[in-house]
């Protein structure tokens, strides 16, 4: 069941420039999609026209089977989650408890059932020992998942992440790599990822390629990266798994090529027990 499609979607910031040309592609419900391209390719305009932060100039956007116009808009974001690059620019509460609460509130949950609620998406992104802390002494990567914490609690059908890696140190990359996996896996969430981090996208479903504001490619990570002359072409990198891979075979190591470190450390075991 397609629980994102676009079709023939524009959108410029200038009359000079297009920034979405003609982009078309759907989503399946509870998959796992990564958008990737370069620097200006238009990967967090994507995330806000479908967020219904920017509105289109042409094209249509279905979310849930409704079409993403004014008078949806208000049940579409009720259906959408968006976690954004500077955790910073997220945080209302004085306390990791309060910022959790902050969308309840605003949604007149009842306190009775509010308590629960944050305390089970505090334990989602492994928070509950710091729901009484300051923001302000917490590291990158617990703030982005106290802002994941906050955005779960709404029970969103899809969820965005738009470059929600790309401020954090290595550390808290691993560590917000790790929620997105986790709750794809145990909660079934439609997740998409905008990134520029290749080995998350070797771990997603699809992907969708952005060069120019225009669809360059698509498809699984195997189909996208198995295209190297097109990948160097819009200004993107392989999988290091897959450089490895390529170097070991032109020193006669003769292992198949894998998108992930978990995968080419499988072929190297099975490669060795086989000599």
């Amino acid at each position: 069941m397609k629980i994102i499609e676009v079709e023939n979607l524009n959108f410029s910031y200038s009359e000079e420039v297009k920034t979405i040309q003609d982009v078309s592609f759907s989503i399946e419900k509870g998959t796992y999609t990564t958008i990737i391209g370069h620097n200006g390719s238009g990967k967090s305009t994507i995330a806000r026209l479908l967020a219904g932060l920017l509105e289109k100039e042409s094209g249509t956007i279905k979310i849930d089977g409704m079409e993403l116009n004014m008078e949806n808009l208000p049940k579409i974001r009720n259906r959408i989650g968006i976690v954004f690059q500077n955790p910073d620019n997220q945080f209302i509460g004085s306390t990791v408890r309060d910022d959790i609460a902050f969308g309840l509130e605003n949604h007149c949950v009842p306190q009775e059932q509010m308590d629960d609620i944050i305390n089970e998406n505090a334990a989602r992104v492994r928070m509950t020992k710091y729901l009484d802390k300051e923001p302000t002494h917490l590291s990158g990567g617990q703030k982005q998942r106290v802002a994941i914490a906050g955005v779960l609690a709404m029970k969103p059908n899809i969820l965005i992440f738009d470059e929600a890696t790309s401020m954090l140190d290595p550390q808290g990359k691993d560590e917000i790599k790790k929620v997105i996996m986790d709750l794809h896996k145990e909660i079934g969430l439609t997740i998409l990822s905008i990134t520029h981090d290749i080995d998350e996208v070797a771990h997603s479903d699809y992907v969708l390629a952005l060069d120019s504001g225009r669809l360059a490619m698509q498809g699984t990570p195997h189909e996208v990266f198995a295209d190297e002359r097109k990948i160097r072409a819009i200004q993107l990198d392989t999988p290091f798994s897959m450089k490895m891979g390529d170097f070991l075979h032109q020193h006669g190591v003769e292992v198949e090529k894998h998108l992930t470190m978990e995968g080419l450390v499988k072929e190297l075991c099975q490669y060795r027990s086989n000599m």
